[in-house]
């Protein structure tokens, strides 16, 4: 006879068995609940999902179908010097994807990624929730460039103990466990890595992998870590290297020379992947966690919203956007003695922070993002430049380090808080493309007096600055236009309608021009980029960037497209058009996703037959950052 203590035993032993047979069977319940796996178990739940035909060609026809609103198809066949390693056929990738049989799902999602990453246009990104930013690869190494001695050369941050240390314990906890002292690396001198010498290794960095911006050097900027403002407050950000989006990578050895010393060591370092999506048990689990599609995936019609007063509040919060989706990155914040010792006059949670240096003459407007509280931000920006005025301020620094951009029409009012509301209009003439499902949709909204959509006529002004007619068609006729000996269609040139705005503003301007100068690393997405724009070409506003190669050129606008488009905000266009059954029209994509283009080109005041995102604007001041300028925005704008 079995005692029935036994039986429980056993049971219990049957369970626990049972558990462990499932997580060696499957990768995903072998790492469910642990915040910081190996990167090689990451990439074996990554990696765990069968690649699905019926879901690869779902995504493909949506992929196809909306790229035909994507701005610069034809132009970065060959993009213009000097962002020729920006170019790709998407036509021929995307035909080349299409004949391919992958192993994986996450091959597939990730052929696709780095096909349109190539591009250089954070704009134009594919975003497979399911594998893209769910592990964040970090490593105890964060580097940046800094001028010592006269030499630029590329060091492990000197804040690192810090800045890491933030991670927390569930971070650092497993170097403890292995022995590996990261901590005393920190301010070291890197030779090589990966047995390359490392500027050559950062470049290919910037080139093969982060993406987002046409210039180079830029992205150099985006290999390092930097300062920001994220959610309110001030932040570090680990960079390209230090905390890659995908967990591509187990260890890095670097040839180093750590501080105080003389000698060159070969260290190796491991990485760790963070896990940033939502909770999971098991494969099953994180695909419906993370790749399964939702009720946000995919947009609505919006004649359906029930109401005209629920579809007067969709119209409302529908504003036109140029931002970099930057994914959930492990946030930390920046080390205390970094953070700004003057008094912050806003003291608030927003995105802009105000002081004056202790100069008592110079004002500094750091601009961390154009998004958020729409109405927020311009009440923010009004008082700033009214406790500004107050402190007589004789000179202002405007810093837009990391800021990945927003409303557009937020852009334009910082123009106008400027340099005056006398000024005028403070954005640039842009168009959209005309394919036939643009002008379709367009003509549809036209017949039955559609408002409030991004295809709208009522959206939009002529470049006189007058309100279009809603039964107004800027796509008829369209304008022609060949580039790369490929014809395109566009529309008419359009202006945006951002005015009235929700705060008050002076006519006149807050200083002259002379007095203000944009400081920054590049980094400076969308409209920030359309901000920096306007007040470089018709302000005169001079520019100081830091940072990139040392001796090379630099743009200071990060990335100048005119305004983005997602995919859920696209195939609402295409449902409230009623053109979903067009066979110009993309399905339903069967899994979460977001697929963003260029959907406007804005062209530049200085040529304006040439976007603005490819006109070359060199800023007027390049400076390299130094130990005490880097992560210490106070000591940079002191510096300026």
């Amino acid at each position: 006879m079995i005692s029935s203590s036994l039986l429980i035993t056993l049971g219990a032993a049957a369970i626990a068995t049972g558990r462990s047979n499932e997580r060696s069977a499957d990768p995903c319940a072998a790492i469910a609940g642990q915040q910081y796996v190996a990167p090689s178990a990451a990439r074996a739940c990554l990696s765990s999902f069968a690649y699905n035909a019926t879901i690869a060609n779902n995504v493909m026809d949506v992929i196809t179908k909306m790229t035909t609103a994507f701005t610069f198809e034809d132009w970065q066949k060959h993009t213009p010097a000097p962002f020729t390693e920006s170019s790709s056929n998407l036509a021929v990738e995307f035909a080349r994807i299409k004949s391919t049989v992958y192993a994986t799902d996450y091959e597939f999602n990730r052929d696709l990624f780095k096909v349109i990453n190539r591009l250089n246009d954070g704009h134009t990104v594919w975003y497979p929730t399911c594998y893209w930013d769910t592990f964040q690869n970090t490593v105890p190494a964060p580097l940046i460039a800094l001028q010592k001695n006269g030499s630029q050369d590329i060091y492990i941050a000197p804040d690192t103990v810090e800045f890491i240390s933030l991670l927390g314990t569930n971070f650092t906890s497993y170097y403890d466990k292995i022995g590996f002292n990261w901590k005393k690396y920190a301010g070291a001198k890197v030779v090589t890595i990966d047995g390359i010498p490392a500027w050559t290794y950062v470049n290919q960095v910037a080139t093969n992998y982060s993406g987002n911006f046409l210039d180079h050097n830029i992205r150099v900027n985006s290999v390092f870590t930097s300062y920001r403002i994220s959610g309110g407050a001030w932040s570090q950000r680990l960079g390209d290297f230090a905390g890659s989006i995908f967990p591509d990578q187990d260890s890095v050895i670097l040839s180093l020379i750590a501080a105080n010393s003389s000698e060159t060591e070969s260290v190796e370092f491991q990485f760790r992947a963070g896990y940033l999506g939502a909770p999971f048990t098991n494969g099953a689990s994180y695909w419906q966690a993370n790749c399964a599609v939702k009720n946000t995936t995919n947009g609505s019609d919006e004649r359906d919203s029930g109401s005209t007063k629920q579809f007067k509040l969709v119209r409302k919060e529908r504003r036109s956007v140029a931002v970099m989706n930057a994914g959930p990155a492990i946030a930390v914040g920046l080390p205390q003695h970094n953070v700004p010792t003057q008094t912050e006059l806003l003291n608030g949670n927003g995105p802009v922070k105000v002081y004056v240096l202790p100069d008592q003459k110079t004002g500094v407007l750091m601009v961390g993002s154009f998004g958020g509280d729409y109405d927020g931000f311009q009440t923010n920006v009004s008082n700033a430049i009214s406790k500004l005025k107050a402190a007589n301020v004789q000179q202002l620094i405007v810093d837009t380090s990391d800021n990945e951009g927003g409303y557009v029409c937020l852009g334009q009012f910082l123009i106008n808080a400027l340099a005056g509301t006398n000024f005028g209009y403070a954005g640039f003439e842009s168009v959209i493309r005309a394919q036939p499902l643009a002008r379709k949709i367009v003509a549809s909204y036209v017949a039955q007096g559609t408002t409030g959509m991004f295809y709208s006529s009522d959206r939009w002004a002529f470049v006189n600055n007058t309100p279009l007619p809603i039964n107004y068609d800027y796509m008829e006729p369209p304008t022609p236009f060949t580039i790369n000996n490929t014809p395109d269609l566009l529309s008419q040139r359009i202006y945006d309608i951002c005015t009235p705005y929700s705060a008050n503003l002076s006519a006149q301007a807050f200083l002259p021009a002379s007095k203000i100068i944009i400081v920054g690393n590049g980094i400076c997405a969308s409209t920030c980029a359309l901000f920096t724009g306007v007040a470089y070409e018709k302000l005169g506003i001079k520019v100081a960037t830091f940072g990139g190669n040392p001796g090379e050129a630099m743009n200071f606008n990060g990335m100048a497209g005119n305004q983005v488009m997602g995919w859920a905000a696209f195939d609402t266009e295409v449902k409230t058009a009623g053109l979903k059954n067009d066979p110009l029209a993309p399905p339903d994509l069967l899994i979460d996703a977001d697929y963003t283009v260029n959907w406007r080109i804005a062209y530049s005041w200085q040529n304006k037959s040439q976007p603005l995102a490819f006109h070359v604007e060199p800023a007027q001041y390049r400076i390299p950052y130094t130990e005490d300028t880097y992560m210490n925005p106070q000591n940079l704008w002191t510096y300026v």
